[in-house]
């Protein structure tokens, strides 16, 4: 085609062409491609509010999402897809939520046009009010729309379900979706997005348990809609925010229960960037991981560098732009073995020259983390000084040797390093493979853990469950307990293990009561049988599942199928809900899992924090004759008086009762009733959004 046919093309298209200039023909060519071509920045795992009270740290994360957006934005990408953990906690800070937004808003608001257009969308709001792509808000101007799913990190709770991605959602700034209404029955609907004559169908999956969302895969309960109008020409783009690594059988998720019709895989929660697209022969397709834009652990996979890709698709083909992070801090680690490294003798009478030895091997990393900081910014004119970067010495000290302790040898590097509290870490090497284990607890510490469980690389699910195992508790839920100490341990969550433990009191005291007047031996009976009856939640605070259901999507022009079954024999399994992501039936999983309101009110003082629930008054309603004292933005709680101050305001009441007289006053006989709360009103009915949908059998 000549370059006059080219320009014809071009207007025709909508573009407009200088007159006075002649652009090269390859130029036009670049703008005729462009036209049909979808570009998407991939990123995830930013973890925002990591760290935040750290005076050295606490803004890393926020400042490279920064950079990441300002990527996209100078780019002029189509749109961005956030495959999870944007924050770091389910419940954000003021400050981590200020830092998002502001980023968002400098970002992707703007007078550029979004040149693509929205076929069929699934459900993107919690309700009806604002179920649409942001980008066609009238209010606004989207410059860029931004797609995310929630991570673990950042799932939904609390009373109302919702996740801090929700409220990103209701301030028009981002698009969340792909949702999971029940853990145990998943249906994933496609948004249909078409940019001349590519088309695209962008699925995604939040965060599920990994063993739960393991066995929903395996009985075969998770379905894929594909449209039914030309489902050959729609490029398949899913993000998932799952286990990549095989700890172990079943907590984390096979790229074989994906299912082969997909094209590429955006792969969130492992933080080592693996940003080069890896084929799955099987499958057929490609697998992106970009990892974390900070590292949250100080291992080897957060070490490796740190990158965000523009993902580029026409038609059936992609390729990917890398861009190096330039925000993130230096990151050095290296692992030495005392006897092999050192040339040093074992014993007491060494441990200084080991210290000084280990001295020398940290200064050498702090060297390498400056020269690398400046090796990547050798095309820029910069008089910015490197940040303090983060080192790691992992030290096996097997064989007799003796060391300082880890803390004071860290303390050395104050004003050098990042981390001043965990420079070195040190390990044994393991156990012989031949040695007998005696099946005990690991956490009595009577056998010796290899290095692949050291201090960073703890599961603590597993280690509670371990433990919890040579255990026998009389009155709560192994399971439940172990889950809420991982929502503590994992997602800084403080009332976790008191919501659970409240709850489950709660619904024991209810069921023992109903029992009437018992002795003592049956008492017991008792307990232990009502201990796995499911915990119960107030019925005002139940999850969005029947409103999620509702909502598929009521604007659809296009026909959608569910994908076929590689198993005809697959066989439908009845569904339950779980309580909270990922949880079990009969346990509560989470302390965002919802709390009880029918415990009697105990308490006339209500200390209420902007970032936290009430706290004295566990949502319990205060009746009106209590007079209430409110402390705003405060998490101080008086102390209750010790003996000591009891007896002397005794005896000072005395002192002054004995001179002034007060006449008694008369009560009144009638107690003033708390007023009654309007009843819930009950759900609306279900309906299905999509239109004309043939379900299939799913692939599993």
């Amino acid at each position: 085609m000549e370059t006059e046919e080219w320009h014809l093309e071009y207007k025709n298209f909508g573009g407009s062409v200088d007159s006075n200039s002649s652009p090269e023909l390859g130029e036009l060519k670049l703008l005729w491609v462009l036209r049909d071509t979808f570009r998407i920045l991939i990123t995830t795992d930013n973890h925002v509010g990591y760290n935040e009270s750290d005076p050295i740290r606490g803004n890393d994360a926020a400042k490279t999402f920064h950079e990441i957006m300002m990527v996209a934005k100078e780019q002029e990408v189509d749109m961005v897809l956030q495959a999870g953990d944007l924050f770091h906690i389910n419940r954000p800070s003021r400050e981590s939520m200020f830092q998002v937004i502001k980023t968002l808003r400098m970002c992707c608001l703007g007078d550029k046009p979004c040149e693509f257009e929205v076929l069929n969308h699934g459900q993107l709001g919690v309700d009806e009010t604002f179920d649409y792509v942001n980008y066609e808000d009238p209010n606004i101007n989207v410059a860029i729309p931004v797609f995310g799913i929630s991570g673990n990190h950042d799932d939904s709770g609390g009373a109302s379900m919702l996740s801090p991605m929700d409220v990103l959602s209701a301030t028009g700034l981002l698009n969340h979706f792909g949702r999971v209404a029940e853990n145990d029955h998943i249906t994933v609907s496609p948004i249909l997005l078409r940019k001349g004559t590519t088309k695209l169908a962008l699925y995604g999956i939040a965060s599920v348990r990994d063993e739960r969302l393991h066995r929903t895969f395996k009985s075969h309960n998770v379905k894929f809609l594909r449209p039914n109008e030309s489902s050959d020409e729609w490029f398949n783009l899913i993000a998932v925010h799952q286990n990549h690594a095989a700890h172990n059988a079943t907590n984390h998720l096979p790229e074989s229960f994906l299912p082969d019709f997909m094209d590429t895989v955006i792969w969130g929660h492992e933080h080592e960037c693996l940003i080069d697209p890896v084929k799955n022969p099987d499958q057929g397709f490609s697998v992106i991981q970009p990892g974390s834009s900070v590292a949250t652990s100080l291992c080897e996979g957060e070490a490796a560098p740190k990158y965000v890709c523009i993902m580029s698709i026409t038609g059936k083909e992609f390729g990917i732009e890398k861009f190096p992070l330039k925000t993130v801090r230096p990151f050095k680690m290296e692992t030495v073995i005392l006897s092999a490294d050192s040339f040093i003798e074992p014993g007491p009478d060494t441990k200084i020259e080991v210290t000084k030895w280990m001295i020398r091997k940290v200064e050498k990393l702090i060297d390498q983390a400056k020269a690398e900081w400046y090796e990547n910014r050798l095309e820029e004119e910069t008089d910015e000084l490197p940040p303090l970067p983060l080192i790691r010495l992992r030290v096996e000290y097997s064989g007799g040797y003796e060391v300082e302790n880890p803390t004071r040898f860290s303390n050395r590097f104050v004003g050098r390093v990042a981390n001043v509290n965990d420079v070195v870490q040190y390990f044994r090497k393991k156990a012989p493979a031949g040695k007998k284990m005696t099946g005990k607890s690991s956490l009595a510490g009577e056998t010796e853990k290899p290095k692949e469980l050291a201090l960073d690389n703890v599961r603590v699910r597993a280690l509670v469950e371990e433990y919890l195992r040579q255990q026998k508790l009389d009155m709560l839920q192994e399971n439940g307990l172990g889950d809420a100490i991982s929502e503590f341990v994992d997602k800084e969550d403080k009332g976790a293990v008191k919501s659970f433990v409240d709850d489950s009191l709660a619904t024991q005291m209810k069921n023992l009561l109903n029992l009437g007047e018992i002795d003592e031996e049956k008492l017991m009976k008792a307990i232990s049988r009502t201990k796995n009856i499911p915990i119960e939640k107030d019925s005002g605070k139940k999850s969005n599942k029947g409103k999620e259901k509702e909502k598929e999507d009521g604007d659809s022009d296009f026909e959608m199928e569910e994908a076929p079954s590689t198993n005809s024999k697959a066989k439908n399994t009845k569904s339950t809900r779980g309580n909270g992501r990922g949880g079990k039936k009969a346990t509560a999983t989470s302390a965002t899992a919802t709390r009880k309101k029918t415990t009697p009110f105990k308490s006339a003082e209500v200390v209420i924090d902007s970032d936290e629930e009430a706290i004295a008054s566990d949502h319990q309603s205060v009746p009106d004759s209590v007079e209430v004292q409110q402390i705003e933005d405060s998490d101080y709680e008086e102390p209750a008086p010790t003996p000591r101050q009891v007896k002397s305001r005794a005896a000072k009441k005395a002192t002054t009762g004995s001179t002034t007289k007060k006449a008694p006053q008369k009560r009144s006989a009638k107690k003033k009733e708390p007023p009654e709360k309007p009843a819930t009103p009950p759900p609306p009915p279900f309906t299905m959004g999509l239109t004309n949908l043939s379900l299939i059998k799913c692939v599993s």
